[in-house]
């Protein structure tokens, strides 16, 4: 299993190829904001695990593993981010707050938060209540 910062690589490059074509140690650095010599180090890890080939000064692309790893990733952030702003989440906290639990959280509850997305999705009247009940709520504090 990836640790936390391998995944944030993966989902990024992931992302990257799937939206330019290509992922470079520069558009890396930058979309992560970090320097390119720890993009270089962890893609040498990521070449050494796996899920990606890296030749230096040629670029890079992911494996079959890095394709399937980087799809769930990618997934797995833009569910919880649809997921938050189902629950009324402010749009302004939805990116830090991913960020901040995607890594601490099993597939299994995010298969759970899955459902819960798919119940609410199914209904509408279900996704008005809970809007009622924190409008109620809001109103106590």
């Amino acid at each position: 299993m990836p640790t936390p910062s391998m995944e944030d690589y993966i989902e990024q490059i992931y992302l990257l190829i799937e939206n330019k074509g290509y992922a470079r140690v520069s558009d890396i650095a930058e979309s992560l904001s970090v320097h390119p010599s720890s993009v270089t180090k962890m893609v040498q890890k990521l070449d050494k695990d796996n899920y990606l080939v890296y030749e230096r000064y040629r670029g890079l692309s992911l494996t079959a593993k890095g394709q399937k790893v980087g799809k769930r990733l990618v997934y797995r952030h833009d569910l919880l981010e649809q997921f938050l702003k189902l629950i009324g989440v402010k749009d302004e906290h939805i990116y830090e707050d991913v960020e901040g639990i995607e890594h601490h959280l099993s597939w299994d509850a995010i298969d759970r938060i899955g459902d819960v997305v798919q119940f609410l999705d199914e209904d509408k009247t279900r996704l008005k209540r809970l809007k009622e009940i924190q409008e109620e709520n809001n109103g106590e504090n």
